[in-house]
C-alpha cells in the first residue's frame, strides 16, 4: 500500500532531521563534544542569556539533563551561570570568552555542512520550504 503525502512528508521530516544532526555531530567530533553539548553551545550562543529552564524547553530535554549539560559545559569553561537580576532563584546561562570561541568553531562547520548540502539548492525552492516548516512548527507550538 503506497503512502499519504502527509505520512511521506512526517518520516521524511523525521528522518532528514535526525540524519542531519548525526552527520554534523560527525563533523565535531573532533571539537570533543556531542550533540548534547553544540546544540546547548549554539543555543546559547544565539541570544540574550537563558535560565536554566528556558535553555531545556529549547533544546527539547527535561531541566535535570539541563542542568548536568550545563556543569559539564561550565566545568569545560564555556559557559557560566550568573544569578538573575529579577529572581535570584534563576540562574541565567551565557557564554564564556572560550565558549564564543568553541562557538565559532560550531558555526563554522555547520555552515560549511550546510553549504555542501544545500550549496546547489533552489533558492526560491529553499525559501518555500522553509516558509512550510516554520508554518508546521507554529501550529506545533501553538498545540503544546
Amino acid at each position: 500500500m503506497s503512502q499519504s503525502n502527509d505520512e511521506r512528508f512526517a518520516i521524511a521530516l523525521h528522518t532528514t532531521a535526525r540524519m542531519w544532526r548525526v552527520a554534523l555531530d560527525r563533523r565535531l567530533k573532533d571539537l570533543g563534544m556531542g550533540q548534547a553539548s553544540w546544540m546547548t553551545i549554539a543555543t546559547v550562543a544565539k541570544g540574550e542569556p537563558l535560565s536554566q529552564t528556558e535553555l531545556a524547553s529549547r533544546i527539547g530535554v527535561e531541566d535535570p539533563t539541563m542542568v548536568s549539560m550545563i556543569d559539564r559545559l561550565v566545568k569545560a569553561g564555556y559557559l557560566v551561570r550568573t544569578p538573575s537580576d529579577k529572581d535570584r532563584r534563576v540562574k541565567l546561562v551565557s557564554l564564556t570568552d572560550g565558549g564564543r570561541e568553541i562557538y565559532a568553531r560550531v558555526k563554522a562547520e555547520a555552515e560549511g555542512y550546510r553549504n555542501e548540502i544545500l550549496g546547489d539548492a533552489d533558492a526560491a525552492k529553499l525559501a518555500e520550504v522553509a516558509d512550510f516548516l516554520e508554518a508546521v512548527q507554529r501550529k506545533i507550538e501553538a498545540r503544546l
